[in-house]
């Protein structure tokens, strides 16, 4: 076990003959923060533009759902980053712009056909 976790770091062996270059362990990691910036930085990133886009591009009488699934329609838009929502005639909460989730109110205003 040992001797294959050497071989896959491309280290020494415990009795110090032959020698690791420096260089291959350093293109090594450079490899892995260029993986972790794939798979985990740069995807976190674009989904955050896309929310705050999306939560910037809200309009008065769009139907919304919260990111705790209440349904309701935009009635103001507030100067403070809240919005006044109805959920029902005569109605309202007041909410964080930040609070609409943008996947269940795309997937919630989806023609009927295109849920099937």
């Amino acid at each position: 076990m040992n001797n294959m976790l050497n071989i896959l770091l491309m280290a020494s062996p415990q009795g110090g003959q032959g020698g690791g270059s420096p260089m291959v362990s350093l293109l090594f990691f450079a490899g892995m923060i260029v993986v972790m910036w794939l798979f985990m930085i740069r995807p976190q990133t674009k989904k955050a533009k896309l929310q705050k886009q999306f939560g910037e591009g809200l309009r008065e009488g769009d139907k919304i759902v919260t990111i705790a699934g209440i349904h309701g329609k935009i009635k103001k838009i507030n100067d403070n980053n809240t919005i006044q929502m109805e959920v029902s005639p005569g109605t309202f909460f007041t909410i964080e712009r930040s609070a609409v989730s943008m996947e269940y109110t795309t997937a919630h205003n989806k023609p009927a056909e295109e849920k099937k």
